[in-house]
């Protein structure tokens, strides 16, 4: 009968431990620092905030001139605005006139 006789390394038992923490230190790192991780996704959400805003802001705009039009395009076409537009745009004033700028053209 023949026996093998090995010798216990202490090298050995720690291959299996070795492995498990390689492994989950990667994944882990990953998991927070990766393009889809943690971090990531916290600037993914500040960008949305930020375009949410923006896309605000451009449809107030949007249906503001939207209203411009229908009170210059509808049957009853409305003279002053079509004044107040035509000289904000070309810049013209009469003598007698008092001009008050507001940034909503």
């Amino acid at each position: 009968m023949w026996t093998k006789h090995h010798r216990q390394r202490k090298f050995g038992r720690f291959v299996l431990p070795a492995i498990t923490v390689a492994f989950l230190s990667y994944f882990g790192y990953h998991s927070v620092h990766g393009d889809l991780g943690l971090i990531a996704t916290e600037e993914f959400e500040r960008q949305r905030q930020a375009r949410a805003e923006e896309l605000a802001k451009l449809t107030a705009r949007r249906e503001a001139l939207e209203r411009q039009v229908q009170l210059m395009s509808d049957g009853s076409l409305e003279k002053d605005m079509l004044d107040e537009i035509a000289r904000y745009q070309l810049n013209v004033s009469r003598n007698d006139e008092i001009v008050i700028f507001n940034n909503y053209f």
